[in-house]
């Protein structure tokens, strides 16, 4: 069963790091372009980056310089390194996989930043 499967998360202080992960199986994982998203309560879902299918990046104002995307190919896996984080980064986090035939969307996994 083709399915994207996000880990990582946890509980950190402000000024620490994370890093997400979002596996991708079967069709799924053949470079399609990813996004992250984040919803905190009460707030809408917002894209805070996206890699396309040729590697080119984007991210939101609020996290430029501190977020990194990238993708491991052979493992199918699409990563969200988070530095210098601050409390209002904590939220739910998603990825989704952009496919010809549709949108693909992990779990969310909680991210809570203590200030």
């Amino acid at each position: 069963q083709e399915q994207v499967i996000l880990s990582g998360g946890g509980l950190v202080q402000a000024g620490e790091s994370l890093r997400l992960s979002c596996a991708a199986s079967g069709r799924l994982g053949n470079g399609n372009g990813v996004d992250w998203y984040r919803q905190a309560p009460g707030k809408e879902r917002e894209k805070v980056a996206g890699i396309s299918s040729l590697g080119s990046t984007t991210y939101t104002d609020s996290v430029k310089g501190r977020f990194t995307i990238s993708r491991d190919r052979a493992r199918k896996t699409i990563y969200l390194q988070m530095i210098s984080l601050k409390p209002e980064d904590s939220g739910t986090y998603y990825c989704n996989v952009r496919t010809p035939w549709g949108d693909a969307w992990s779990q969310g996994t909680q991210v809570t930043v203590s200030s």
